[in-house]
């Protein structure tokens, strides 16, 4: 059983954008609130952007900010002539409406592909940049040499930041593609050769409800007995030896791959 490193593969993509021209304008990250999930997440990019030398600004509002105020900020943000990049972090606040919000983006801007122009691009295959949790899962499939046109793949989920772009992009390449929320009767997870999940449900998927051999690309975080951990629950995966063809465990796995593929968007969009 293979435990992806996630890390190891983030630090090969920012090796590769290192030898790359560095974009000469500036990538925004707007801030709503305090969220401290949200915080932690744009850390790691302040982090990455550090190592890389990009000019990475955090823009803070309030938590009670209206809808039009923000959309209004992002605009001015997006619009500036030295900006080449602009990423909302979500969550936003319940009384936001996150695609009003994104929609201010342009899309040559929009580094995360989350606005309605950018996202339409991508589903009819004129993006030139991928979703950042599409690009992780394509990274990860490669490195692991998993042929998916060989593949019954299921995708537990169905979010705007990982289920739905992923799903777009799998239908298109795998041989069978199962889509399931939550809520939905997992049990279909034994028919399925690769497992992607995003709920956010931390343990939600126990090793048994998986097929022999089977692989997880996990995007899911949350707390599980007070430690970190994916949609997938790994605490019973040593015991059970050799089940599992690889999983990206969390903290560590498709994390830091996001992140590095966001800045991979960005010089894309900005070479």
């Amino acid at each position: 059983m293979q435990i992806i490193d996630g890390k190891a593969i983030a630090s090969g993509i920012i090796n590769r954008l290192k030898s790359r021209p560095l974009p000469k304008k500036f990538l925004g990250a707007v801030l709503v609130g305090d969220d401290k999930s949200s915080i932690s997440f744009l850390k790691q990019k302040e982090k990455t952007a550090k190592e890389l030398g990009v000019d990475f600004r955090v823009y803070r509002f309030p938590k009670d900010i209206t809808n039009d105020e923000l959309r209004s900020e992002v605009g001015k943000i997006a619009t500036h002539k030295t900006c080449g990049g602009v990423i909302v972090q979500l969550p936003l606040p319940e009384h936001l409406n996150q695609y009003y919000v994104l929609n201010a983006i342009p899309k040559e801007k929009d580094v995360d592909v989350l606005s309605e122009r950018a996202l339409g691009a991508f589903y009819v295959g004129r993006s030139e940049v991928l979703p950042p949790a599409v690009g992780t899962v394509n990274e990860i499939i490669s490195i692991s040499n998993s042929k998916l046109e060989n593949c019954s793949v299921a995708i537990v989920g169905l979010g705007i930041l990982v289920g739905r772009p992923v799903a777009n992009w799998i239908m298109r390449r795998a041989k069978e593609t199962m889509l399931l929320r939550s809520t939905s009767d997992l049990a279909a997870l034994k028919h399925a050769d690769t497992v992607i999940t995003g709920t956010g449900r931390a343990g939600l998927i126990s090793p048994d409800m998986l097929k022999d051999s089977a692989s997880v690309i996990d995007f899911g975080y949350g707390t599980l007995e007070g430690k970190y951990s994916g949609d997938l629950d790994t605490r019973e995966l040593t015991a059970r030896g050799e089940q599992l063809g690889f999983y990206t465990p969390t903290p560590g796995g498709t994390g830091p791959v996001l992140v590095a593929k966001l800045f991979e968007n960005f010089y894309e969009l900005n070479k």
